[in-house]
């Protein structure tokens, strides 16, 4: 089933969802301001997501889980925290069911405000 919803806001599309699911967006979202507080937040495929320099990530809800979509460099350096979930690409996927490692989702959103950091500075050119 396709959702026929176009979200406007971070705040539409987290409200369109039942609030145990708020929760957990909330928390994530919360995380991502707290880590990289100059973050624009902004709705891009129709799911939220945050641009420093360039994209920094997205989430998004799904029927079983919370996708995190923090690229493939992400899943690559957290893969051994990664064993207990399902990931892809640049893809890890929270279930709904289950408490979300809101630590790991932290140290993961570090790396990429770094690693965004460091792909600008090597764009500088003199």
């Amino acid at each position: 089933m396709e959702n026929k919803i176009r979200f406007k806001t971070v705040d539409e599309y987290v409200n369109n969802n039942p609030k145990e699911i708020q929760v957990k967006l909330n928390k994530i979202r919360g995380i991502v301001k707290s880590e990289a507080p100059d973050a624009i937040e902004v709705i891009s495929y129709n799911i939220p997501a945050y641009k420093l320099n360039r994209i920094l990530l997205y989430f998004a809800v799904h029927t079983s889980h919370i996708g995190l979509y923090a690229m493939p460099s992400a899943v690559v350096a957290f893969k051994k925290d990664l064993t207990g979930y399902e990931t892809s690409k640049g893809t890890i996927r929270f279930p709904l069911d289950k408490p979300i490692d809101y630590e790991l989702v932290r140290k993961i959103i570090k790396f990429r405000v770094k690693e965004n950091f460091m792909k600008k500075k090597s764009k500088v050119s003199f």
